[in-house]
């Protein structure tokens, strides 16, 4: 279908004589049409950021989406405007379906189109606008189409996920013939989930996917309502609920994408669609909830589960999944990807159940005391080498050593103690939780 896409977007470019490019309704790139001109001058850097990078830029989109072409159900010039990065004017022209926008068609203007007529309640038309419009009008069609699909899709997907162990096995049989009815699915073919979250759901499922390699189908999940670990039926005790000890379990939407692999050792594929789906609008910070100390907005991360050809088993890749996006927004050396299996210390704590903080370690806790919780845990990472620690804090030892005492003061725990440093190392990780 994507070739349709493409054929349809030269189509227009011809038309019109001008390059076209099509972007879907959340500015990610779907196709776009040759660029003649050998003057570099022509080239527009928006475009081909948008062209490398497969998706516009937030300023860019506001810049555009204020121009009301949304709303628009005909073309609209949108005039350049070299402080916003748009240094060509451009006619958008809606693509939309039964009334409802699917995305854009923009026609990049080096200057030949300033005259054309887009038609309007005094005037028709120019008759090459008109056949762009047709043909836009086509491309929504298809946009329609593939949402549809991709919403059934999205729908089985979310059952399985959600699914307790006995209901399990019909909705992997349901997910296993809507892949093959819609995609030629191969049964045994490897398979992960990838869990980006935050994630603002709305529209989700009317929205097409992204053209990516491997990405299959997703679906947005509030973090509570993933099925429960290892086919085992846990109702007091929702896998993906935030479990760590700062806080009760969060409930705010996460997106499951349904990724395919080359192979189930290469998780490449997933990587990629991870990486393209942060860059999404959706995948926006969302504040941590309230009445936490020091709450500040959280920063939007993503998480990929162990490969299974299994599709029973992708509910514990979900769990993994949504288990490696929360410790990567806890954990920024985890990247905002980060693998199950490369967690660490991680894998269990985000396993473990909600418990209220250690007494001991709360008061170190505080906001007043972040500058000693940060001393400790870089101690505590760095093996207790205090030379070593001392060097990634950019601090002098005996400035080290006055705040570690400051700690130990202030938890009553001794950090010449094995099991005082393992209480204190585990309070402080599953703190970032």
């Amino acid at each position: 279908m994507r070739g349709d896409y493409q054929q349809l977007v030269d189509e227009i470019s011809a038309a019109l004589g001008a390059p076209a490019t099509l972007e879907d309704r959340d500015f990610g790139l779907i196709a776009f049409g040759a660029h003649e001109s050998e003057d570099d001058e022509v080239m527009d850097p928006v475009r081909t950021r948008s062209i490398l990078q497969r998706r516009s830029s937030a300023a860019v989109r506001a810049w555009f989406e204020a121009f009301g072409i949304a709303r628009a159900t005909s073309p609209l010039r949108i005039p350049p405007d070299p402080a916003a990065g748009v240094f060509k004017g451009r006619i958008c022209l809606p693509v939309r379906h039964r009334g409802v926008v699917h995305g854009y068609v923009w026609l990049l203007d080096d200057g030949h189109l300033t005259d054309l007529e887009l038609g309007g309640p005094s005037a028709p038309p120019d008759p090459r606008m008109a056949q762009a419009m047709e043909t836009a009008a086509r491309i929504g069609a298809l946009l329609a189409d593939e949402s549809r699909a991709g919403s059934e899709l999205a729908e089985v997907l979310r059952e399985l996920l959600t699914s307790r162990a006995a209901g399990r096995a019909a909705a992997a049989a349901a997910l296993r013939d809507a892949l093959r009815d819609t995609l030629r699915f191969a049964p045994g073919t490897p398979l992960t989930l990838v869990a980006v979250l935050p994630w603002d759901a709305a529209a989700t499922d009317t929205a097409p996917l992204p053209s990516l390699p491997g990405l299959l189908a997703a679906c947005p999940l509030p973090t509570a309502a993933a099925g429960p670990p290892d086919g085992a039926d846990r109702p007091d005790a929702p896998a993906g609920a935030d479990s760590g000890a700062a806080g009760p379990a969060r409930t705010e939407p996460a997106l499951a994408a349904l990724v395919r692999l080359r192979q189930t050792g290469s998780l490449t594929p997933a990587h990629t669609a991870a990486e393209h789906l942060l860059r999404s609008p959706r995948a926006s910070g969302a504040p941590t909830p309230a009445g936490r100390a020091g709450a500040r907005p959280a920063r939007a991360a993503a998480g990929i589960g162990l490969a299974t050809r299994e599709l029973p088993d992708l509910a514990t890749s979900w769990r993994q999944a949504l288990d490696a996006a929360r410790a990567a927004r806890a954990e920024p050396r985890l990247g905002p990807v980060a693998a199950w299996h490369t967690l660490g210390a991680y894998r269990m704590l985000t396993a473990l159940p909600a418990t209220p903080t250690d007494p001991a370690v709360g008061p170190l806790l505080a906001p007043a005391h972040a500058e000693l919780a940060r001393t400790a845990e870089a101690f505590l990472d760095c093996a207790g080498q205090a030379g070593r620690t001392a060097q990634q804090l950019g601090i002098h030892r005996q400035t080290l050593y006055y705040r570690l005492g400051r700690v130990e003061k202030l938890t009553g725990l001794d950090l010449d103690e094995g099991a005082d440093r393992l209480l204190l190392h585990m309070a402080l990780k599953a703190a970032r939780l």
